[in-house]
């Protein structure tokens, strides 16, 4: 399905779609720029697709999938695609993971996840299918063990894994700890989410000759984003050329940000979806850009993820950095930011994942670190005003996920309800 000019899919929208005739009431009939266009408010375009009344659709669901998220950020949300639509999306994102390193023969584990709607197993099932190289597709899912994974790869010789990071990291925990290296293994495709650091090192002994890259950046409401780009920096991607237009837009005036190096929130538009159309729609991602001309940018992590204890903000990107740095054993496998009340006051723990025993001393060494980079913190703590920041070591496996698709959940509040 070719790219649709901008005019062409905002009428269509405005013409089909109630609440985008009510966002461009004021949008002039002629638009020439995507910037003349609203970004979208999320929570109203959610309000609009309900079920029934659905004020968002352009048109009755009479050949369509619909896929529904895995409702980490808020309530699971539902998205149709046409048949054309779809089919077009997983072409996109097959070529995109030729350019991650599939390659002609590849046996391909599919670990991502399966099941009540969601679209992780299906979408990445499909893009191999549309690749533009042979390749063996293994359908395994996300909910089969570790250790029938571990078999099934040195059994079949399998080439490439697919999956969740956590996934990624479960299975690789498995063969360290059986002993074993999974030397078939030439490549690791991640998708779902970043992969985060503190995840490498447990990926590289199980791995030794396998490289590692996203699978590619798209999601079940936002659709198809960007593909993945060759190189050692794997947050990079570039939008899909003639599918989907990127825009990173500043998190205070809404403005484009135009420089490299900038952060802003990630603006998709999909130039071939019209059943539900995706115009100037937020991601929920913060990225910079690398090449603006060629539509390139780096991920950055989620806009609003972290904690707020007190009046100190904890971002969860910056937060996993300082720990890194602070950890050049690399015992940290994984990391989680929960926030608790007692005493009347706020308080964070550093939950932190390990595969081996970590070593006396180290909890108080990350904590110094925290607070060197947020000195804030141990001032409110000085006042009274919250508690001491702590640390809780579990094994690697017991972090909490998200029971449908695996993601890590980066931040838990567990204080209770006011």
């Amino acid at each position: 399905m070719p790219a649709k000019p901008l005019q062409e899919l905002v009428d269509h929208a405005r013409t089909h779609s109630p609440f985008y005739a009510e966002l461009y009431r004021d949008v002039p009939r002629t638009v020439s720029h995507i910037t003349q266009l609203p970004v979208i408010d999320q929570v109203a375009f959610w309000a609009a697709n309900t079920w029934p009344d659905n004020r968002l659709l352009t048109g009755p669901l009479t050949d369509a999938g619909v896929y529904k998220t895995g409702g980490t950020t808020g309530v699971p949300k539902f998205s149709p695609w046409s048949r054309t639509e779809h089919a077009d999306s997983v072409t996109a994102f097959g070529a995109g993971m030729v350019q991650a390193g599939l390659k002609p023969g590849h046996r391909v584990a599919n670990l991502f996840c399966a099941g009540e709607l969601y679209g992780g197993f299906l979408y990445i099932e499909n893009a191999l299918h549309h690749a533009p190289v042979d390749n063996v597709r293994l359908p395994v899912g996300g909910a089969a063990s570790d250790d029938w994974i571990a078999d099934l790869i040195e059994g079949f010789g399998v080439h490439v894994l697919a999956g969740e990071p956590m996934k990624l990291s479960a299975v690789a925990e498995c063969l360290v700890r059986r002993g074993q290296v999974a030397d078939s293994v030439e490549l690791l495709l991640f998708g779902g989410d970043l992969l985060f650091a503190d995840l490498r090192p447990i990926l590289s002994r199980a791995f030794p000759k396998a490289a590692v890259s996203s699978v590619g950046y798209a999601s079940v409401d936002a659709g198809l984003v960007g593909a993945p780009v060759p190189g050692d920096d794997v947050r990079v991607h570039e939008a899909f050329p003639n599918r989907t237009l990127v825009e990173l837009v500043d998190d205070v005036t809404g403005e484009p940000v135009t420089e490299p190096g900038v952060p802003g929130r990630v603006v998709v538009t999909n130039l071939f979806r019209t059943l539900m159309p995706i115009l100037r729609y937020p991601t929920g991602d913060r990225a910079e850009w690398v090449d603006p001309g060629r539509q390139r940018f780096r991920l950055l992590g989620r806009s609003v993820e972290g904690a707020r204890v007190g009046t100190v903000a904890m971002p969860t990107e910056e937060i996993r950095a300082v720990l890194v740095a602070a950890d050049p054993d690399h015992v940290i496998a994984g990391m989680q930011l929960v926030q608790r009340r007692w005493d009347g006051r706020d308080g964070l723990i550093l939950r932190l994942g390990y595969t081996e025993e970590p070593p006396a001393g180290l909890a108080d060494r990350l904590v110094e670190a925290v607070y060197t980079a947020r000195p804030l913190y141990p001032a409110e703590v000085a006042s009274g005003a919250v508690h001491h920041l702590t640390v809780e070591w579990v094994p690697r496996s017991q972090l909490v996920t998200n029971p449908r698709t695996g993601k890590l959940q980066q931040v838990l509040d567990e204080r209770p309800p006011v």
